[in-house]
């Protein structure tokens, strides 16, 4: 079976990408019918190496000691250590009990938490301008704050003079490339190609089904809005269900009788992963997203609860931002590091439509956390048997 679609218009910014097999949102830019195949960035089949912690071990962590604990956030090091950022001698203690690094920042999460939370009111009240993204770092201990190189319009500095104005408690960052949602308007895995009626494909991210056993599968909000019904290979898959974008970046389908739901993620080449869970993003952790324009790159967690500008006052919170390449297409596609679904994708820093790893420099791709996506559709995973 097989299918033509049409390319959506491209449009600079962030790429809005969707995981699980989902085509992104009708911003994406990547023409279907001149690709030969999906890109990887994996060598010799395998994936990069993990890291020594269980991937469950940070999140858990967190959740026990608490957010009133001092504890500003987690991070694997280079090396596969978990490091623990905490802004005082108490929280530190107790984190050597419990059996991991802590390393002590100036500010507290409530002070930071206080500056981001400022941050995305005054980019929904009026505009970020040009700013491509925020968010809270344990790694410096700041909010760190994105924005092109070279942007000198008096919105995006009227944005970034109030940010600046928290003084140390600011890190601002140079970036290249222009971020974008990823869509393209053009038995079912995570990571595979589905098409919108309205001519956009975005891809597919995970299989669900609710809490009253009706079929679903989730993708990105972008790639719902307007809600749109979804096909594949020229046989229909239903209709949009729910959507949220911006504010949030997911949306879920329902699925009619006939299609074989599968709780696995495409490998494009490289064997189907089986989903066994769902995991919380920790900076440092090893992340592979599946996406039908890329197929299956791999890359780190940077930053997690980033608050992402697109443009146009779509701003996106709580998505956690990654080093895989992600390009137009792969909107909606599956996020998981090792076997557990992580999230769907959103969009990603694009140089002339290509991420930026082939521009000799960091991807920089974000992606909507999985678990959000589930508590608001009252759903649960399909597993792999």
């Amino acid at each position: 079976m097989s299918g033509r679609f049409r390319v959506g218009a491209a449009l600079a910014g962030v790429v809005v990408l969707t995981a699980g097999g989902l085509v992104a949102a009708n911003w994406a830019t990547a023409d279907t019918r001149t690709k030969t195949g999906p890109q990887t960035t994996r060598q010799n089949g395998q994936q990069p190496a993990k890291t020594t912690v269980d991937p469950l071990v940070a999140e858990t962590l967190e959740s026990e000691l608490g957010s009133d604990s001092g504890v500003v956030g987690s991070y694997y090091d280079e090396s596969g250590e978990l490091i623990v950022a905490v802004s005082d001698l108490s929280a530190a203690a107790l984190v050597r009990r419990i059996g991991a690094v802590p390393r002590l920042v100036k500010f507290t999460a409530k002070q930071l938490n206080a500056v981001q939370g400022e941050l995305n009111r005054l980019a929904v009240a009026s505009s970020a301008g040009k700013v491509r993204s925020w968010y809270v770092d344990p790694v410096s201990g700041t909010v760190v704050v994105s924005v092109p190189r070279g942007v000198h319009d008096s919105i995006t500095n009227r944005f970034l003079s109030r940010a600046l104005a928290n003084g140390e408690r600011v890190t601002l960052r140079k970036v290249s490339g222009t971020v974008r949602p990823t869509a393209d308007d053009f038995g079912l895995r995570g990571g595979v190609q589905v098409d919108k009626n309205t001519g956009y494909v975005c891809s597919l991210g995970f299989n669900a089904r609710t809490r009253k056993g009706n079929r679903i599968f989730l993708t990105a909000g972008h790639c719902t809005s307007g809600k749109p019904s979804f096909s594949r290979n020229g046989y229909v898959l239903g209709n949009t269900s729910t959507s949220s974008f911006p504010g949030h970046d997911f949306g879920s389908v329902g699925v009619i009788e006939g299609w074989d739901q599968q709780g696995y993620v495409e490998g494009w080449g490289n064997g189907n992963v089986a989903v066994k869970g769902i995991a919380d993003a920790t900076v440092g952790s090893t992340l592979c997203k599946s996406g039908k324009s890329t197929g299956w790159t791999c890359g780190k967690i940077v930053a997690r609860n980033v608050t992402v500008n697109y443009g146009n006052n779509r701003v996106v919170r709580g998505l956690f931002q990654h080093t895989a390449c992600v390009e137009s297409g792969d909107s909606g596609g599956a996020s998981m590091t090792g076997n557990y679904a992580q999230g769907i994708t959103s969009g990603a820093a694009l140089i002339d439509g290509q991420c930026l790893e082939k521009h000799g420099q960091t991807n920089e791709s974000y992606a909507q956390p999985i678990a959000p996506a589930l508590q608001a559709t009252k759903s649960r995973l399909i597993l792999a048997n």
